[in-house]
């Protein structure tokens, strides 16, 4: 038997059982949903689209799907300072696919519920596979962290690790890497990204500026420099690297890991900027979240990025990070 649209909604995006949030007045079921924003927060929101054969292979596991639809999303939230409320969900399929919509729909409401995070509505249609999810926030009044307030004189740190998603796609095409358990853990970085929320929620009175790492360090720092008027020296040596990384990176050779690490995105980490005498406070908040914290670089005066080695070298990078409009390049290493 055929689904309808209003079919496919009840069956696989309605959980009647799940608690509502008390903020949500009227959510899925009418033209629009009605909301309530908390009289001392401000709204956040933020939307992402994930294509497939751009933002993911065809043949991604649908679970992986679902999840890293809202993930990125709540990445987003998490560099405004923002705490979770609600979702609203776009998504354009080629066809009907009963255990396609089971396993993404099961992913990403189970994603949602450990954020407390309510789908409110959205719009389903047929044609190539898209998904196109917005997220909804609350901040404190006048506490959002913005790209724009990095200060000369701030330290440049990332949380996490970088660049396994990177390594993940490249290993992905090279059948002598797919059975190494290294591989299967990049894998997982790429396929299932933890969203930083906790970690930000606790640092962000702290903080001058902060952005998410979606295409790459080298981009996304970049944008925290235009946005602010200032520019930084990134030291190179300094950027962490997980185990599963360092054990795979071999196959790239030098300096080729090194730009997956600055450059080739989907990490997900927060890159924010902090006063010296504040960097002890904010590795301790993050620690207890069980988050590492790395410095890896300080901002300056002079505009523009160096990239420089321990020793003093410049490092020039390859690229400077993910573009979905420029042209494309070879990634063969």
């Amino acid at each position: 038997m055929s689904l309808s649209e209003f079919d496919l909604i009840r069956e696989y995006f309605s959980r009647p059982g799940q608690p509502p949030r008390a903020d949500v007045i009227r959510g899925i079921g009418d033209d629009g949903a009605v909301l309530r924003v908390p009289a001392d927060r401000e709204l956040v929101l933020s939307l992402d689209t994930l294509v497939a054969g751009v933002h993911f292979p065809l043949d991604t596991p649908p679970a992986a799907v679902g999840y890293k639809a809202l993930a990125v999303g709540l990445s987003d939230l998490a560099a405004m300072g923002a705490e979770p409320a609600w979702a609203t969900l776009a998504l354009t399929l080629p066809g009907i696919d009963r255990q396609w919509l089971k396993e993404f729909s099961q992913a990403l409401l189970q994603l949602a519920g450990a954020y407390r995070v309510q789908l409110v509505g959205g719009d389903t249609t047929r044609g190539s596979l898209a998904i196109s999810l917005q997220v909804h926030g609350f901040i404190p009044r006048g506490a959002a962290c913005y790209r724009s307030g990095a200060q000369c004189g701030d330290l440049v740190c990332v949380t996490g690790t970088l660049g396994d998603a990177g390594l993940a796609l490249r290993a992905g095409n090279r059948a002598d890497c797919q059975d190494s358990d290294d591989y299967h853990q990049l894998l997982a970085r790429l396929q299932r990204p933890q969203a930083r929320v906790q970690e930000a929620l606790a640092i962000r009175h702290l903080v001058h500026a902060m952005i998410d790492i979606s295409d790459g360090l080298l981009a996304d720092l970049g944008h925290i420099l235009s946005m602010s008027g200032v520019g930084a020296c990134l030291h190179v040596d300094c950027v962490p690297l997980s185990d599963p990384f360092v054990g795979m990176r071999d196959i790239l050779g030098e300096p080729h890991w090194l730009n997956v690490a600055l450059s080739a995105g989907d990490d997900y980490e927060l890159c924010f900027t902090v006063s010296p005498d504040q960097l002890q406070t904010v590795q301790r908040l993050l620690k207890l979240a069980g988050c590492r914290c790395t410095c890896v670089g300080e901002i300056t005066r002079g505009p523009g990025l160096q990239c420089r080695h321990e020793d003093g070298r410049t490092f020039h990078p390859a690229g400077t990070g993910y573009d979905h409009f420029a042209p494309l390049a070879s990634t063969d290493l």
